[in-house]
């Protein structure tokens, strides 16, 4: 959308190939165009000066919501339509009704570009590959794609709002019953990470549709054990995942059940995690913060088929009763309960702490091997 708000065409930054070509091209392929039609609902109208005139916004502002969005610049080609017009001027009408400022509004139109960026080439790559395989002989993929996504389309946009919805809920529950008004940005939570052990061997040795497939199971795995267990999947990346929950026991509850569960599947390599106790800042769905950077370092210490997490996880743990503070404390509370004949206080997690070692940009840390108590 680089064009200039005379709309001679004259782009203040070049595009990333000539996007009249690419819309060209694009055209030549009547299958490609009726899909777009179809996903977006209306025809080709406008160029990125007219869709910008139309709405009411500046061409700077409409390029930076596009870009945002991850969309290259188009020139002057005639690629949008009512649709494109539309969200530009909603985004651009909440910052004049000071419901949001235009840089928010900028990171709703980057944030919901991203993710579901993600989903659509989730959706195309593994999804509709596998559902469009020509059912006869002689009839190409192509003749499969159109009548299947008319009839997925409508589906498919019912369950997204239904999640997001349901997202928005979740998210906002958690926010409101932050006491703390700076605890809604910056939080304290429990980050762990969790990595496959020897992933980049396993590169050289696999080929590639096993080693996606394997990559596949442990995020599918991961994912399902976090949710279930009350935390968060914060990102994957491949060998590793991110997950933070409200509170510790959550986060070392769900660390020793992805060890357990990886640990029983043979196909699955050694796994390590560590955890971290502390304040969090979340931008966009993502954490950051020494935090975020300790729980990493752990994690690359750690041993295989084990937890490690930092003091503060090992002091929460501790506070809140799910673990002893001291292991030969409990035994001779427990010994003194079975001589009294009393019910003996019982322990989610044993703690036992590792030596000191530097960590570098952290200074000096004391980690704690995390355990589950019969």
């Amino acid at each position: 959308m680089t064009v200039d708000d005379t709309g001679s065409g004259t782009g203040t930054h070049p595009a990333p190939r000539d996007a009249d070509d690419a819309a060209a091209d694009h055209a030549d392929d009547p299958l490609a165009l009726r899909l777009e039609q179809l996903i977006l609902g209306a025809e080709r109208r406008y160029t990125a000066f007219q869709a910008a005139r139309t709405a009411g916004v500046s061409m700077e502002l409409a390029s930076r919501f596009w870009r945002a969005m991850g969309f290259p610049d188009i020139g002057q080609a005639k690629a949008l339509t009512e649709a494109d017009v539309l969200a530009l001027r909603r985004l651009a009408g909440l910052v004049e009704a000071g419901l949001l400022s235009e840089a928010m509004a900028v990171q709703v139109a980057r944030s919901t570009g991203q993710t579901t960026a993600r989903l659509a080439e989730w959706q195309i790559d593994s999804f509709l590959e596998g559902l469009t395989e020509p059912p006869e002989p002689g009839m190409t993929r192509t003749e499969v794609t159109y009548p299947l996504v008319e009839l997925l389309l409508p589906e498919l946009e019912e369950f997204l709002v239904y999640v997001w919805r349901r997202q928005l809920a979740a998210a906002t529950g958690r926010v409101v019953q932050v006491a703390d008004d700076e605890e809604m940005v910056d939080r304290r939570l429990a980050v762990g990470f969790a990595d496959l052990v020897g992933f980049t061997r396993l590169t050289r040795r696999m080929e590639e549709e096993e080693l996606g497939e394997l990559v596949e199971a442990f995020e599918t795995t991961a994912a399902d054990l976090v949710a279930a267990r009350g935390g968060r999947l914060i990102k994957t990346l491949g060998d590793e995942v991110l997950f933070a929950a409200d509170d510790a026991g959550t986060a070392a509850e769900i660390s020793l059940r992805l060890i357990e569960t990886m640990a029983n599947d043979e196909t699955m390599p050694e796994l390590r995690v560590g955890i971290a106790f502390g304040t969090v800042t979340t931008r966009m769905g993502d954490v950051f913060g020494t935090t975020v950077n300790l729980a990493s370092r752990l994690t690359s210490i750690a041993p295989k088929d084990a937890v490690l997490v930092d003091g503060a996880l090992a002091e929460e743990l501790t506070r809140t009763g799910d673990a002893p503070a001291s292991e030969s404390e409990a035994a001779a509370e427990a010994e003194r309960a079975e001589k009294e004949g009393a019910e003996p206080v019982t322990y989610r997690f044993g703690l036992q702490p590792m030596w000191q070692r530097p960590v570098r940009g952290l200074g000096m840390i004391e980690p704690w091997l995390l355990s589950r108590r019969d």
